[in-house]
C-alpha cells in the first residue's frame, strides 16, 4: 500500500470530519465547524496534514502554533490503518513544519481516559505534565467560538 502526506486543505473537510466521528468523535465541538477549521488551516497554512490510501483519507494532523509554542489537534488514524507507524509519519510532520516556522516546542492535548492515546505519545517522547491544569473559558451563549 503506498501512503502518501500531503498538506491539509479545506477541500478535506467532508472526509476528515467524517473520520474525526469515527476517532475523535468526543473531542469535537464548534471549533470544528468548516469555518473553523477553514480559518484555522489559512492561519497556519500547510501546517495540518492528511495521510493517503488509494485516494482515501486515512490520517489526519490539525497543527499550528500561537508564535510561542507548537499544538497538535486530532492526530488520528482510521483503526483499520494503525499500528503501520502513519500516526508517527503523521506526528513527525506536524512537528518538522511547526519547528520550521522557529517554533521548538509542541504541546498536544490528550484526554485522560484514553490510554491508547497517551501511550502513542509517551513513546514518541512527549512528556506528561502534572504541574499544570488547563482552563477553559467558554462565551457566554455557549459556543466556542
Amino acid at each position: 500500500m503506498n501512503i502518501t502526506i500531503r498538506p491539509m486543505t479545506i477541500d478535506d473537510y467532508d472526509e476528515i470530519f467524517a473520520m474525526w466521528q469515527i476517532t475523535s468523535k468526543r473531542a469535537l465541538s464548534s471549533a470544528d465547524e468548516r469555518s473553523q477549521i477553514e480559518r484555522y488551516l489559512k492561519r497556519n497554512e500547510g501546517l495540518s496534514q492528511v495521510a493517503v490510501a488509494d485516494g482515501k483519507i486515512i490520517g489526519t494532523v490539525l497543527a499550528g502554533h500561537d508564535g510561542r509554542r507548537g499544538f497538535i489537534h486530532h492526530m488520528a488514524v482510521l483503526p483499520d490503518y494503525r499500528r503501520r507507524r502513519i500516526g508517527h509519519a503523521l506526528a513527525e510532520k506536524a512537528i518538522a513544519n511547526i519547528r520550521a516556522e522557529g517554533i521548538e516546542k509542541t504541546h498536544i492535548f490528550c484526554y485522560q481516559n484514553n490510554e491508547t492515546g497517551q501511550k502513542f505519545w509517551s513513546d514518541f517522547g512527549f512528556i506528561k505534565r502534572d504541574d499544570v491544569y488547563i482552563f477553559s473559558y467558554q462565551n457566554a451563549d455557549g459556543s466556542n467560538k
